[in-house]
């Protein structure tokens, strides 16, 4: 079976409140961000990790993520300026996660004021910026060190993944296949340039292990995302693509995130978090 979790904040501003929604909602894995005692996570204090973790246990849920944003800065700030604030964050976040014992720590995809320029992002970083990777494979020998998994996520804007020719190649590079895989964030990739299809996941298939779900519909000029919108109503093929991940095993656990785009005039966004986790296992009954 394949569980279903959601970014915590999600579920609410008071950390406690939420959980017990996650519960209703039948949710029993986290996934950890922010809003948590009204703080993003690498913020909290050991005292407040240490609380956060009680809860958690008395609700009897379980963290699956660590979802820092780790690494979304911009490659131009140079290796001296990412060891100083990111590569620290990753310090702090191993130590959180020692209080707090999730599966994977996320990092993200980082980004380049040269995207709009680089075709191909990977080129551009062994041409101006060849630390990035190396710095990256610091980082997860970190985490894997301290006994914990790397999950590497694209974003939206300016990150080196938007199409599936860059993943393959940083990862290959990476060389860390033990130790860390690929959050496929659908809808990020769509906006990155990158419609969702099966055969862009059968592509990134093997370096899968997170697999984030969105809705999203197209505007009536093209298959450019506009509007926000529930995962039943959505402009890509959520059931298609989601079942073949579920029969895959590839990502055990998937996270479902707030949609991006417009907010379309007239349509009902009313408990859309917990409509789109229902639909979900009614589409895909394998999904708990």
């Amino acid at each position: 079976m394949t569980t279903l979790t959601m970014l915590n904040e999600m579920a609410g501003s008071d950390f406690a409140a939420a959980l017990q929604t996650h519960l209703e909602w039948g949710l029993r894995t986290l996934d950890l961000k922010g809003a948590i005692f009204g703080k993003s996570l690498l913020d909290l204090t050991d005292d407040e990790a240490a609380e956060a973790a009680r809860l958690i246990s008395r609700h009897g849920m379980n963290v699956h993520c660590f979802s820092t944003t780790l690494f979304h800065s911009e490659v131009e700030l140079g290796e001296e300026e990412f060891r100083r604030t990111q590569l620290a964050g990753v310090t702090r976040a191993i130590e959180l996660a020692r209080i707090m014992h999730p599966r994977v720590i996320r990092l993200l995809g980082a980004q380049t004021h040269r995207r709009a320029q680089e075709a191909d992002s990977i080129a551009y970083l062994h041409r101006e910026q060849p630390w990035v990777i190396p710095l990256y494979q610091e980082a997860v020998a970190m985490i894997a060190a301290a006994g914990f998994h790397t999950t590497i996520e694209n974003e939206v804007g300016a990150c080196i993944f938007s199409a599936p020719g860059e993943v393959l190649e940083f990862f290959t590079e990476l060389a860390c296949p033990d130790s860390a895989h690929f959050t496929w964030d659908v809808q990020n990739f769509w906006q990155c340039g990158t419609f969702p299809t099966l055969s862009v996941y059968q592509q990134l298939k093997p370096l899968i292990g997170y697999y984030h779900v969105k809705g999203g519909q197209v505007g009536d000029d093209g298959s450019a995302l506009r509007w926000n919108s529930s995962l039943e109503d959505a402009s890509w093929p959520v059931v298609e693509i989601t079942q073949q991940v579920v029969r895959d095993g590839v990502s055990p656990v998937i996270c479902l995130n707030p949609s991006h785009g417009e907010c379309k005039l007239g349509y009902d966004y009313s408990d859309i978090f917990r409509r789109d986790l229902e639909f979900l296992r009614r589409a895909i009954p394998e999904i708990v």
